[in-house]
């Protein structure tokens, strides 16, 4: 590859995407080496335990080198693909021999390589009070490296005619796919009509019946319900499905196994009456979710210990709370997008905000900020009834709290007399899993029981 004299070459880096992502994976590319892209439009696609993304292109220019090929797993930092802007026009892949596309990857069974050091996050970091010890392509098919093809468009009619002239990224297509929308009827607002992922989602919001019932109680969904098989041979067991994992599903292993080897972990249970709670909920028109959110950044506040990092020997606690709800992907794995400055929302702007995020979520819509910069998480798999469970902490966090399910059970009630009676309340545990190497036992059962006061006590 050569270029002009007056050209500047800008490279296209691997983005951050979170505190706790070292490497992403190039799912395709959007342009060939010699294409014209402008500035801000995509280049390529991508794909991390955290989410599924497209890369800007950081100046206008021609793609001189695309460095990774498709497919292929990287350091955050790693430079994919370098920009020729200025004077000249960096040649085409046909004027000359194509880049080097060879990459090493370190793992090939993972796609992926960790350090024990956990890379820092490029943007903005929540805000510390202390710390202890130190639209490119415009061809109708555009291939990325090794032939990929990341582009395409609708097929063609039995007389070879293209039926729909638009352009799919593989974004647009799993959104499509995931929610039975056939494409054709969705007008295309991108450069020659493509249909941007903002316009599928547009779609989805405006068509009655296209989008599941979002289970805001919990992010968990239930598994469709698959036929049952037909009864194999006595000579060899049936197989229901085989295969192997997904790429998010092998990196939230990784992440989850590294916590586990990491932390101390330990967990802690309290039982509390959601009476006020449900009352309440059912006057606003929003979840328990939400009542809890609002009870655990109050806490939080009375025990800012526990809203903090630690990473390495590096023990850092936020003034702000920045909040982190676990939600679920289906068979792609789970997500934990990230409410900032939660501590400044009510309980009605907690409910909207975590709604929001959540769809986002499922739609594949997050941005690499949305998954930054969390200080504490709430996951929540109550909605088939479970009542107990130790979630593992989401590094580099120090603690997790676990909503369960909202159960009415038989309590022994004391009066203000001091007399007892059984009555019938809607119940939950709360469970608390947290690091023993920043906290102790003490600290946990404290905000644990500021929480239950907290929610016990809901006007």
């Amino acid at each position: 590859m050569s270029s002009s004299p007056t050209d500047t070459l800008v490279d296209v880096t691997m983005p951050q995407m979170g505190v706790s992502v070292a490497e992403g994976t190039v799912v395709g590319w959007r342009v060939e080496v010699g294409d014209r892209i402008e500035a801000d439009a995509t280049i390529a696609e991508i794909s991390t335990d955290k989410i599924d993304t497209e890369v800007p292109a950081p100046a206008s220019g021609v793609v001189a080198e695309i460095l990774v090929p498709a497919e292929s797993t990287v350091s955050v930092g790693t430079v994919l693909a370098r920009i020729a802007v200025g004077g000249g026009d960096a040649p085409a892949a046909a004027n000359g021999p194509a880049p080097d596309t060879r990459h090493r990857d370190d793992t090939p069974e993972s796609g992926a390589s960790r350090s024990g050091d956990e890379t820092e996050t490029a943007g903005a970091r929540p805000q510390e009070v202390g710390a202890g010890p130190e639209t490119a392509g415009t061809r109708p098919e555009t291939a990325g490296v090794g032939g990929t093809s990341a582009v395409r468009t609708a097929p063609a009619d039995g007389n070879g005619r293209a039926t729909d002239h638009r352009r799919y990224s593989p974004v647009v297509q799993r959104i499509a796919a995931e929610h039975g929308i056939d494409l054709s009827q969705v007008e295309g607002t991108g450069r020659g009509g493509r249909v941007r992922k903002q316009d599928v989602l547009a779609f989805l919001d405006s068509t009655p019946g296209t989008e599941p019932p979002l289970h805001i109680e919990s992010p968990y969904r239930p598994e469709p319900v698959a036929p049952t098989p037909a009864p194999a041979p006595a000579s060899a067991p049936a197989v229901v499905g085989d295969g192997q994992l997904s790429r998010m599903r092998r990196q939230i292993g990784e992440h989850m196994k590294r916590s586990l080897d990491t932390t101390a972990t330990c967990t802690t249970w309290i039982e509390v009456d959601m009476s006020r709670v449900e009352v309440a909920r059912a006057r606003l028109g929003v979840t328990a979710l939400s009542f809890v959110a609002r009870a655990t950044i109050d806490a939080l506040r009375e025990h800012p210990a526990l809203n903090a990092w630690l990473e390495g020997e590096r023990y850092t606690r936020h003034s702000d709370v920045n909040l982190g709800i676990a939600v679920s992907l289906g068979d792609d794995g789970l997500i934990v997008p990230v409410v900032p400055r939660a501590h400044e929302l009510s309980v009605e702007g907690l409910a909207a905000r975590i709604r929001d995020v959540a769809r986002r979520a499922r739609a594949r819509e997050l941005t690499p900020d949305d998954v930054q910069g969390g200080t504490f998480t709430i996951t929540n798999p109550g909605q088939y009834g479970s009542i107990m469970a130790t979630p593992i902490i989401n590094l580099p966090q120090v603690a997790i709290l676990d909503f369960e399910a909202v159960i009415k059970r038989p309590v022994v009630i004391t009066d203000a007399d001091g007399n007892d009676s059984i009555a019938i309340r809607p119940m939950t545990i709360l469970g608390l899993s947290w690091d023993h190497r920043a906290l102790d036992g003490a600290v946990a059962a404290q905000f644990l029981a500021s929480v239950k006061r907290l929610l016990e006590s809901v006007a």
